[in-house]
């Protein structure tokens, strides 16, 4: 009997319904069981014993939990808790990003205001507790920033270090691997659009200097101004970008 389309949709909508309900299920036990990243998953047989599922549930519901880094699926060794990093973030939003062709600054704009609102509203909590040895340590980038920038050299690795360094003192991972995962996504975009890194590596590096100074003065609000004023130097560049400016 021919099926008819609607059948065909209604079938295809109940299995994806029954792989998210086993994906629920099957970080659920990772919970209940208070697995650490890296541990070993039952096996499939006993996935599907727990579960009352096919072995093909089982197995696309793994494979959609792989994609999130939920699990880590080891091809002949079996399958693991993952480290559930940002990756999936990054390429969802990377994609997002490069997905709108005909708004590319605008795109991107998003990314760098909800980095901004976040490095912003920080800052007063950073700058009472970075210690004299944090901010000698940012001396340092910074230092290397300006002998860079002296030379004509643009520093994204710097860059990066910099606003690790800043939020380290929060003692909360979360805060730079967020962070991160916004800056790798500008990073993507812009070297597939074939923009320039850093068209003014000088402006750049006084930037973080102007930063690096408030936080020395416990200036909780000329930090803020002068982050303020970094990002719309970010968005200036990409701008540039994408107008084709070098």
């Amino acid at each position: 009997m021919r099926r008819m389309p609607e059948e065909t949709g209604n079938r295809g909508r109940a299995e994806r319904r029954v792989t998210s309900q086993i994906q629920r299920e099957v970080m659920q036990l990772i919970l209940d069981r208070g697995l650490p990243a890296g541990s070993p998953l039952p096996t499939e047989t006993e996935l599907m014993n727990d579960l009352g599922v096919s072995r093909n549930s089982v197995r696309e519901a793994l494979k959609a939990l792989q994609a999130l880094d939920i699990v880590e699926i080891r091809h002949g060794y079996g399958t693991y808790v993952g480290e559930a990093s940002m990756t999936p973030l990054v390429d969802g939003l990377t994609f997002r990003t490069l997905a709108r062709p005909d708004d590319p600054t605008g795109a991107l704009a998003e990314i760098l205001q909800v980095r901004e609102v976040l490095e912003e509203g920080l800052m007063s909590r950073v700058a009472e507790l970075l210690t004299e040895d944090e901010l000698d340590r940012l001396e340092t980038v910074v230092t290397r920033m300006e002998t860079a920038a002296r030379d004509g050299r643009s520093f994204p690795e710097l860059d990066s270090e910099f606003h690790e360094l800043l939020y380290a003192s929060l003692g909360n991972p979360l805060v730079p691997q967020l962070l991160n995962a916004f800056w790798t996504v500008f990073r993507r975009v812009a070297a597939v659009r074939g923009w320039t890194d850093d068209i003014t590596p000088e402006v750049t590096a006084r930037r973080h200097r102007d930063i690096l100074t408030a936080l020395r003065a416990r200036d909780v609000d000329g930090a803020r101004r002068a982050m303020s004023d970094h990002f719309r130097g970010i968005e200036a560049r990409a701008a540039q970008g994408a107008r084709g400016v070098s």
